[in-house]
């Protein structure tokens, strides 16, 4: 091993000799640690990338909004399209506008 102060002349079989005989019962230095002490074993790293992982799809909606199809003038969409990203929210404030503007008539 390059870089290594080991002195040992183990070759593999050597290695694979003395793990084969190590006592699997036998208690590792960590395991009267406590737990953020100790190596995390293979279920907690597991549960621990699973909880991390990025789910796939788009992200949850917040419930108060509602998808549709509408359908618009192409001048009136390329007008809200141009001035830039988030033309959609300043079409739906437009809506918000209008409706705020034109109260509701009863019997309608």
């Amino acid at each position: 091993m390059s870089g290594s102060n080991t002195t040992s002349k183990m070759t593999r079989a050597d290695v694979l000799k003395a793990v084969k005989r190590a006592d699997r019962k036998a208690g590792y230095a960590w395991d009267e640690e406590p737990a953020e002490d100790r190596p995390a074993t293979a279920r907690e790293l597991i549960g621990a990338v699973s909880a991390y992982r990025r789910k796939r799809g788009r992200p949850a909606g917040s419930g108060a909004k509602e998808q549709i199809a509408l359908r618009v003038d192409k001048d009136v969409l390329a007008q809200f399209r141009a001035e830039g990203p988030g033309w959609q929210t300043r079409m739906n404030e437009a809506l918000k506008a209008w409706l705020r503007s034109h109260p509701r008539r009863s019997g309608v």
